[in-house]
């Protein structure tokens, strides 16, 4: 779920941060810049994990602060297909449903994904919102948001930048897509305690 990546960047060190130690003020930009943002193939930066080395410090004509070449780690989040994780939901409507892990919440389980036989049901409480149930064995099982979900990663999807937004949608710079059938295990954990 989360990796160790290596990167190398050409960071401008502001000259307001040079009367702080070097590895600081350089460690405090990195996490500015990559912290909280997806690096598109390969996933959400949680933190700089450390730096492996600072060469240059110079200062370009025009510039007045100074280059650095910094080669660094970074941890990032992103699942591997397969892998079986615990999320909350988030959000039901009639395309599936969206899950969050907290720090995380573009996991999206579709329609076809869901258990079979699955149907969604107006729900009395929230109105435009649904309730999916499962159907096994002539009983219904809710996928009601009380439990935390487990679901299996499909696909991971680092979708372009639209240069126009046309979906009310705010725009995911990456989303997971998850599935609730083939085995069992998978769904609220209440399912099968």
């Amino acid at each position: 779920m989360f990796n160790l990546t290596k990167l190398e960047h050409t960071l401008r060190l502001q000259p307001h941060l040079l009367t702080l130690p070097l590895n600081e003020a350089i460690k405090g930009e990195l996490e500015r810049l990559f912290v909280d943002k997806v690096i598109a193939k390969l996933g959400l930066c949680v933190s700089v994990y450390d730096i492996e080395s600072i060469d240059g410090g110079f200062i370009f004509p025009n510039e007045g602060a100074p280059t650095y070449t910094v080669k660094f780690r970074l941890i990032i989040f992103r699942p591997f297909v397969g892998e079986i994780i615990s999320a909350t939901l988030k959000e039901s409507n009639a395309d599936g449903l969206r899950l969050s892990l907290g720090f995380f919440d573009d996991i999206y389980i579709p329609e076809l994904l869901m258990p079979e036989p699955s149907q969604a049901e107006p729900d009395p409480e929230n109105k435009g919102q649904v309730k999916w149930t499962w159907l096994f064995n002539d009983e219904k099982y809710l996928i009601d948001g009380v439990d935390e979900i487990r679901f299996r990663v499909q696909n991971i999807k680092f979708p372009e930048i639209p240069k126009v937004q046309i979906d009310t949608k705010p725009f995911a710079p990456m989303e997971i897509i998850g599935s609730l059938v083939s085995e069992g295990g998978l769904g609220p954990v209440s399912w099968w305690v």
